[in-house]
């Protein structure tokens, strides 16, 4: 008797499965940030970034619900490396005025922005909920570590709310989206008008504890 020879294949390991699908998964990011960079918001759809990453729709699909999907997590990864660059100039730069601290962060964003010309598509101008929730949050975070820097070093009084810095960086954020309104790199002018009213508006906390004290 001759034994059956086996057709079953043995299953893949578990490990080359998951590599396989971190890897489309990031090509899926990739070509969804080089479809916004190249052609805007409204080009980059599903059905286009498959094409480009050269994946069916269908096995898109697999990994992402929907389009929103794939923006929000595209800009949270934008957003994780943005907050790296402005905790290292904040930290390098150690700003000793208002001034400086309006710079230390606009500075980085800016550059970034403007390097990477998917994100700001998403940032200012993929205006769905789940963008701009994200947006604010991380408006909230950085607002929150500015006003604990200026504390610290006494650039502000302890007593100055933290909505101001919250609201300080709501204005800065509105002024961006003038800017990149303006000019595919963001408008100089219109950037140095934020410097301008960002400071101008935290001077007058300042202000108020040089005249209590």
């Amino acid at each position: 008797m001759f034994e059956k020879e086996s057709t079953t294949r043995s299953p893949a390991r578990p490990a080359v499965v998951q590599r396989r699908g971190v890897e489309r998964r990031r090509a899926i990011l990739d070509s969804a940030e080089a479809l916004l960079a190249e052609r805007g918001y409204e080009a980059a759809t599903l059905k286009a970034i498959g094409e480009r990453a050269g994946i069916p729709v269908a096995s898109v699909y697999h990994y992402f619900s929907d389009r929103h999907q794939v923006d929000a997590e595209l800009l949270q990864r934008h957003m994780a490396e943005l907050d790296v660059l402005i905790g290292a100039e904040l930290e390098a730069t150690g700003p000793q005025t208002l001034s400086d601290t309006a710079d230390a962060v606009i500075n980085p964003s800016l550059a970034y922005f403007r390097r990477h010309p998917g994100c700001t598509a998403l940032w200012f101008k993929g205006r769905r909920e789940p963008l701009v929730e994200l947006v604010r949050a991380f408006d909230k975070a950085q607002a929150e570590r500015l006003w604990r820097l200026l504390v610290e070093r006494g650039l502000i009084p302890a007593d100055v709310p933290l909505l101001a810095m919250e609201l300080a960086f709501e204005i800065g954020n509105r002024l961006f989206d003038v800017a990149f309104r303006r000019s595919p790199d963001g408008d100089d002018a219109t950037v140095d008008e934020s410097r301008r009213v960002v400071t101008a508006y935290l001077e007058t906390y300042a202000s108020d504890a040089r005249r209590r004290g």
